[in-house]
């Protein structure tokens, strides 16, 4: 069977026979990786040691990666609370907080062979002494000048911020009284066979101009989601983070969910009410980095440079000013791996889009380096192996305990085997992110005329992925509208946003192009792209403008890290045509199937004419990308013979469009062969239109 590489390779190769347990079965799958072979053990075998040492010292991954149950702070049944901290670097450790008048000696831990700290302070009356919600922090007398510092509990699981008093976060004490505490109510959705992946941020779901909470999320946009026909939400920036601007990218409590939306029994209702509705929910993860904060973050957590992060200029990101991960250390994988096991158990969470992965993959993290698909830049010195060997262990001990958990690796570097299994010498992603997509139609808006689109260089960008790993396709995500960028449709409409999108005005010639354009676009990336898809939030309806969080820069306003969801809700802005339609796009999909379907045969990519066919899930996909000529009576092949009929119309009336094709039309098929397909039938295709058809009888 012909399989792709990352570029433009493609090779043959017999039926796989027995499968090497070496880590090198991938080379069955991808004959280019047979000089690589070396490499690919390696990091097997390194996979395998970990699991090895994992199951001999800790009695196996499901134990191991509960560290949460074991450090932090637990309230035993006679109401004791045991809080136990690693931090070999410190001489010794107090427990300081409200509960013991913040007296810095009244409370001593004991440290172990292994630099864990520990204390017991005794409850009463089966309470516990530390109040519920009250503030603390561990103190630690450090080596050189025996000074004393206090940090935040690295494992604490909820902190807070009072930004009028101090931008440094307060550790908080969080244990809710048996009977407040939320009970899950519905069992998590089956892994869909399709993701529609709506990604979204809960501060910024809202038209408001502030901090949007949990609780607004869970009663205003999961039904627009439900509606919309999403079966995925992915979260981003709720792990806690110290500057809001950051996009949640700069963590300081890997354990805490930010208090900035509400609390965490409020994001637990969020999840499960969503599982309610049947949808998936995943969190953005980020393991690649962490806030290089001290007061309130690992940074120097015991007064050592090399505590979970690497020591000197390797732990830290030049680009990112943050510290960087040391997953060769025994702690750190338990630290990492019980934070993903925590989302789990804790939230009910269901997956994970992991964050950064192209950093963590390489010792250049991506910095000034571009790909060019030449596999040597996978396997040579500038991988980071224990990187690399991170993410497998993550990925086999996700999948081992959580049969139905997705994982979505961000990676603009191409990894061969990144959604490929263990076993076969795969790091074990289900999905990757098709990053060249949006950067091609943001290039191209930028800088070509309609005519000059290449459908020949648009076809090859959205399926040039590998055989066999899944990818996730989108015309924009939260990279796209970031400021300093814009929206699809703020670069194709661009002022004429503000004044031309009533429909009691007449539709401009400007309006009428990134209507029309947008539609395409995302049309042709949900049926051509990937095995999956994904919108941000807000961009089903065309949002305007760019994404700009409150900061210094823009005086702190939040003008611009809102959701204007009034826009889609006024009957009298065509806003509202754009929602419709990425709707039906979603519930078309539900019904076809055709992103678990096999890649689409391309029939035609007539550069001249700018039309595009294809055929997937047995519908015909007709595309005409051609700014102004519409073509009468258009030859189109396909292969199944039969009468079709038009199931989704970019030209509908109901989605903005001009109504210039009949909805009711019935295609008949001639048995005669048109761009080596069996039949052909012929069709109207007005400019800047596409017609999706399918057999008459499934409809």
């Amino acid at each position: 069977m012909a399989l792709n590489g990352n570029s433009t390779n493609s090779v043959t190769v017999d039926a796989p026979g027995q499968t090497a347990n070496d880590g090198t079965g991938i080379v069955e799958l991808d004959g280019y990786l047979d000089p690589f072979k070396d490499a690919l053990r390696s990091r097997y075998s390194k996979t395998q040691q970990w699991l090895k040492k994992i199951d001999e010292a800790e009695g196996g991954l499901e134990k191991f990666t509960r560290g949460y149950e074991l450090f932090g702070f637990h309230v035993q049944d006679n109401g004791d609370v045991l809080y136990r901290e690693w931090a070999p670097n410190a001489l010794r450790a107090y427990l300081i907080g409200d509960f013991n008048n913040w007296d810095r000696d009244a409370t001593p831990m004991e440290k172990n062979e292994f630099g864990v700290f520990e204390v017991t302070v005794p409850g009463k009356g089966g309470q516990p002494t530390i109040p519920h919600d009250s503030k603390l922090k561990v103190s630690f007398v450090v080596p050189n000048d025996q000074a004393r510092q206090e940090r935040i509990p690295a494992w604490i699981t909820r902190v807070t911020q009072d930004i009028n008093v101090s931008p440094v976060y307060d550790a908080r004490f969080w244990n809710p009284p048996k009977e407040a505490k939320y009970v899950f109510k519905n069992k998590r959705p089956p892994k869909p066979v399709s993701a529609r992946i709506y990604e979204a941020h809960v501060g910024i779901a809202s038209p408001e101009q502030k901090v949007a909470t949990y609780k607004e999320f869970t009663q205003n946009i999961l039904p627009r989601i439900k509606n919309l026909g999403y079966n995925v939400i992915q979260l981003m920036a709720i792990m806690e983070h110290a500057y809001y601007a950051s996009f949640g990218y700069q963590i300081n409590s890997f354990f805490a969910a930010s208090s900035r939306y509400g609390l965490p029994d409020e994001l637990k209702e969020l999840i499960d009410t969503a599982h309610g509705m049947g949808i998936t929910v995943l969190l953005d993860v980020v393991h690649s980095h962490a806030s290089k904060n001290v007061l309130d973050g690992l940074n120097m957590f015991d007064n050592s440079d090399h505590l979970y992060f690497h020591e000197g200029a390797k732990g830290r990101h030049e680009l990112w000013d943050s510290r960087l991960f040391n997953y060769a250390s025994h702690e750190v994988l338990r630290f990492l791996l019980s934070n993903l096991r925590f989302w789990m158990e804790e939230y009910n969470f269901d997956g994970f889009r992991f964050d950064g992965v192209t950093s963590m993959l390489y010792k250049h993290h991506g910095i000034g380096t571009g790909f060019s698909g030449g596999y040597h830049e996978y396997f040579g010195p500038g991988v980071d192996e224990e990187g690399v060997v991170y993410l497998m262990l993550a990925n086999e001990m996700l999948h081992r305990l959580y049969p139905d958990c997705i994982t979505i690796a961000e990676d603009v570097s191409g990894m061969p085997g990144l959604c490929v299994n263990l076993s076969l010498g795969g790091i074990g992603f289900d999905y990757r992110l098709a990053m060249a997509v949006p950067d091609l139609y943001i290039k191209w808006l930028k800088e070509k005329e309609d005519i000059d689109w290449d459908m020949g260089s648009l076809v090859f960008t959205l399926t040039n992925r590998r055989h066999g790993e899944k990818t996730i396709a989108y015309a924009e995500s939260h990279d796209q509208a970031l400021v300093g960028d814009k929206t699809l449709l703020f670069w194709l409409c661009d002022a004429e946003m503000y004044t031309n999108m009533s429909i009691i005005s007449e539709e401009t010639p400007v309006i009428s192009r990134g209507l029309a354009l947008h539609k395409l676009i995302r049309l042709i990336t949900h049926g051509l792209g990937g095995e999956g898809y994904l919108n941000f939030i807000g961009n089903e309806f065309g949002h305007p403008e760019w994404l700009d969080f409150p900061r210094e820069g823009n005086g702190n306003s939040f003008q611009y890290a809102r959701r204007q969801f009034n826009l889609v809700d006024d009957p009298l802005l065509r806003y509202k045509f754009l929602n419709d339609f990425d709707s039906k796009m979603q519930w078309t999909e539900e019904k076809y199937g055709w992103l678990h379907s096999p890649q689409a045969y391309i029939s035609l990519k007539n550069e001249s004419d700018k039309v595009i066919v294809f055929e997937r899930a047995g519908l015909l996909w007709i595309f005409n990308f051609h700014p102004s000529n519409s073509f009468t009576d258009y030859r189109v092949g396909v292969e199944q013979e039969g009468t079709y009929r038009i199931v989704v119309s970019t030209d509908s009336k109901d989605f903005g469009g001009h109504g210039h094709v009949d909805e009711s039309t019935r295609f008949f098929t001639t048995p005669f062969a048109w761009n080596d397909r069996k039949n052909f039938v012929q069709v109207y295709i007005p400019a800047r239109t596409a017609i999706v058809l399918a057999i008459e009888s499934t409809l």
